[in-house]
């Protein structure tokens, strides 16, 4: 593993540093951030560990630079700010976990080993084009499998798949029954357009909950799928 450290108190890399060598982990260490910042652009890392006070370049501008660069690493933040708002603050510039100063390097170990796993799962399931991942489901295209939150929705019917699925692929788009109807069923379909009303409730009882209800009618027009309305 190659973890690149922008730190530049030298008590705090001495330490890292003395921590890594034991746990034969290869760490290279900056002091100074905008330097820091144009290693982590530009060389392969496994992961970022970056302190909040940095010269040359803060840590919370070195984070939202590379994720503006589309810098996919993981990214943990040294900080000597406790305060929920400062925590929260790094989190929203794209750092995927903080830990705040003093800590134990046992602490820092397992917090990098929890960001690398995630990453490791997440290109995983990525790069395989038969699945399709949103916050809370994972569609494999292939099998006909899904998974919400982690856990399998059983005994779905291959229409109510073929309508999660079309949902999943347009988010937050409204869908008239007749769109519906032609995307979904086809354009060989000459039933009832009330059928889709139907098989929405069906998912609904699979699928949602009253706090996430996922499926959201929109009165006069037809139906949204949305993950991020939480009632």
């Amino acid at each position: 593993m190659r973890i690149l450290v922008i730190e530049d108190n030298e008590s705090v890399a001495s330490m890292i540093e003395m921590f890594f060598e034991k746990e034969k982990i290869q760490g290279e260490f900056v002091k100074d951030g905008l330097v820091g910042y144009e290693r982590a652009k530009t060389e392969q890392w496994d992961c970022l560990i970056i302190d909040w006070m940095l010269p040359g370049m803060d840590g919370v501008l070195i984070c939202r630079k590379l994720r503006q660069a589309a810098i996919e690493v993981p990214i943990i933040m040294l900080t000597a700010k406790d305060s929920e708002s400062d925590q929260v603050l790094g989190l929203e510039m794209g750092a995927d976990d903080y830990v705040t100063k003093p800590f134990s390097p046992l602490a820092l170990l397992a917090r990098i080993r929890a960001v690398t796993r995630r990453y490791v799962a997440n290109k995983d399931v990525q790069q395989d084009e038969n699945v399709l991942a949103t916050a809370h489901f994972t569609v494999n295209t292939n099998t006909r499998e899904v998974l919400l939150d982690g856990k399998p929705v059983p005994n779905l019917t291959p229409k109510e798949f073929d309508l999660l699925q079309f949902f999943i692929q347009h988010p937050k788009q409204v869908f008239s029954r007749e769109q519906l109807l032609d995307r979904v069923w086809g354009y060989d379909f000459y039933g009832d357009d009330r059928t889709v009303d139907v098989h929405i409730k069906r998912l609904r009882s699979k699928v949602s909950s009253d706090e996430q209800p996922f499926f959201h009618t929109v009165w006069g027009v037809g139906y949204r799928f949305d993950e991020s309305v939480v009632k």
